[in-house]
């Protein structure tokens, strides 16, 4: 990459970085995703800047900031003014505050757990202003300014002090006390910013500022593979900076852990406790060292007990969440890097999984042989180096080897042939994309796929590649990249969509869907690529009665299959997938849509445990439209 290039990257970087610190940290956009919590947080935050600014006014008149003392300013109305303003930002404050307690003590939400400096926090952010205001209603008792009206708040407390028996005298002896008062306050809030959960104020707006410039859907590249003696994290001291700022930016807020999946059904893992318990950590790694010395930058064991670190899904939920942009999945691979790479400690799923991967290139183990098993009756171009297509076709292995997800990739070549879309496959030259080697911490392989892949792309020439697996997209299109894979991605709904006029005026015959659909989002395809629209309008194209769940586009609810979960073994009680299902059973769907196989295979399984076959059943789109044709 030439050096232009770099300074236009680098110029673009802390141009969206800008964009993020006054959209996100100033503006705090995902704060007001909750109404009550936007309010409140928009409250406290221009009450207290205000408030800020004001005193560092105040602070500018003393001759101790001689030559650039502001001894003229502010005056006449712009002093008005200023009284007003400064007294709005502390009621601002003082009603800001009145919320959060009463959400904190009152509400107590579960996902909040109220600590001391929770409530060290609110009670200086009380006191301030009320310290404030008694301020100014002793000077405005003691001087009676023909302008107090302007100091409302102040004013109108001085009226009530005055009503109790308040002189000018008694008013002129208590006011400097009452300054010192309000400095002390002042001076303790800011003292005490380092040592409580207000660092926030700062780390967060940081975090902002210096959050990775690349797509949630991409992990970072190892790219120490063969020399590393240590891969991924054991200790704290091999965590990036960038990530400790994260654990220290962290608000408590449980934002992320309202949405995480595998908390809201009753699993270990919570996105919010790893990161308080890794900002444990690091702050035990600054701590008292031992009798040898040594101050231990080991991470604690729990981090890496079974149920906590492979319940995440890496859905992404938290990640769109998070106020202070934070990332708790990464940091779930990081653990999981190191305990695949580095000790080989892994739940035996997961190991059975990867070896599948290692032994036949593909998760379910499947003789390669096999691959092409799911075309056998169909008329599909298989490419040799040097042919050239419009489209290549990316089955992906589920599509390969799971005999449900077969039937969908027929019914996705049926359609593109409908459509006459210039396509063909790779046959047996295609290789598992790797992504889930790389989300269950296994990088190695996952660039052996890569870059064997990317070698077979380049040896035939096309347009697009096309995948059937929302997986598979996001893989190649965000993080093969990384390995030197620059190609246009597409996924088959966004290439179908593009098509549909081309298959002909859909008249569902006699064999068409009846009753409600619902679309359920697949957090790859949605979330991570924010492709929401597609597949909803070949849905509405295909004339079916389609409803909305509870929970979608954005707010969609996981499958519970990715991140490795499709291979883990997981309590009956607590099946994210069943929760899934329940959102569809509540919407009164008698048909899931889907666009994902790791997706139509979890909706199945749910379905059968469940025994309500008969209620609901679960297609992918591409076979809705195929039967709504009529083909």
């Amino acid at each position: 990459m030439s050096a232009i290039t770099n300074e236009k990257l680098r110029i673009a970087s802390w141009r969206i970085a800008l964009k993020d610190f006054f959209v996100d940290a100033i503006a705090q956009k995902r704060i007001w995703k909750k109404v009550y919590a936007g309010i409140m947080h928009f409250l406290i935050f221009w009450g207290v800047t205000i408030q800020v600014i004001g005193t560092a006014i105040n602070l500018m008149q003393m001759a101790l900031f001689t030559p650039f003392a502001l001894e003229n300013f502010p005056r006449g109305n712009i002093y008005f003014a200023y009284e007003f303003i400064m007294d709005l930002a502390g009621v601002f404050i003082l009603v800001g505050v009145g919320m959060a307690v009463f959400r904190r003590y009152i509400l107590r939400p579960k996902a909040l757990p109220t600590a001391w400096d929770d409530t060290f926090a609110l009670t200086l952010l009380t006191l301030l202003p009320l310290a404030g205001f008694f301020t100014e209603a002793m000077r405005l008792t003691s001087v009676a300014p023909a302008w107090a009206k302007y100091s409302f708040a102040g004013n109108w407390l001085a009226g009530l002090l005055q009503g109790a028996g308040l002189t000018p005298e008694a008013a002129f002896n208590f006011h400097p006390w009452l300054v010192l008062t309000h400095i002390a306050l002042g001076l303790a809030l800011v003292a005490s910013i380092p040592f409580t959960k207000l660092r926030h104020l700062v780390n967060a707006p940081l975090n902002v500022i210096f959050q990775p410039r690349r797509v949630y859907g991409a992990l970072t590249k190892v790219e120490d593979l063969e020399t590393a003696e240590i891969l991924g994290v054991g200790q704290v001291t091999e965590f990036l900076p960038q990530n400790l700022l994260e654990f220290d930016a962290c608000l408590r807020c449980g934002r992320c852990e309202e949405v995480c999946p595998a908390t809201f059904s009753g699993m270990a893992y919570s996105p919010k406790t790893l990161l308080i318990q890794l900002r444990g950590a690091m702050l035990d790694s600054l701590g008292t060292p031992n009798s040898n010395g040594v101050v231990s930058t080991e991470l604690p064991a729990h981090l890496f007990e079974e149920h906590a670190l492979w319940s995440c899904t890496t859905c992404g939920a938290c990640l769109t969440r998070c106020p202070a942009f934070i990332r708790p999945p990464e940091r779930v691979i990081d653990l999981r890097r190191y305990q695949i790479l580095t000790t080989g400690e892994m739940p035996k799923s997961i190991g059975d999984t990867l070896r599948n991967l290692e032994r036949q290139g593909n998760p379910w183990g499947m003789p390669a042989q096999d691959r092409m098993a799911w075309a056998e009756g169909l008329d599909v171009r298989e490419l040799a180096p040097g042919d050239e297509v419009d489209v290549l076709l990316y089955m992906g292995c589920a599509a390969a080897y799971d005999d449900r997800n077969k039937k969908v990739a027929q019914s996705v070549v049926r359609l593109l042939g409908k459509a006459g879309v210039d396509f063909g496959v790779l046959g047996y030259d295609e290789a598992c994309c790797g992504e889930t080697a790389r989300r269950m911490g296994h990088e190695y392989l996952f660039q052996v796929f890569a870059e064997q892949n990317i070698e077979t792309f380049n040896s035939v020439y096309f347009k697009r590649i096309v995948t059937q697996c929302p997986h598979c997209f996001n893989t190649l299109k965000n993080e093969y990249p990384q390995m030197g894979g620059n190609f246009e991605v597409l996924h088959y709904s966004e290439l179908l969509e593009e098509v549909s006029s081309n298959l002909g005026e859909i008249s569902p015959n006699g064999n068409g869907l009846k009753g409600k659909l619902a679309y359920h989002d697949s957090c790859y395809l949605g979330r991570y690529n924010e492709i929401y629209e597609a597949p909803r309008e070949l849905l509405d194209q295909a004339k079916v009665e389609r409803v909305e769940l509870a929970r979608h586009g954005e707010n969609s609810f996981c499958c519970g299959a990715g991140g490795g979960g499709m291979w883990m073994e997981t309590d009956a009680d607590k099946r994210i997938n069943h929760r899934r299902l329940q959102d569809a059973l509540d919407a009164k769907a008698e048909t899931v849509a889907t666009a994902c196989p790791y997706c139509l295979i979890m909706f199945e399984d749910a379905i059968g445990a469940k025994g309500v076959g008969e209620q609901v059943k679960v297609m992918d789109i591409a076979e809705i439209l195929e039967k709504q044709i009529g083909g």
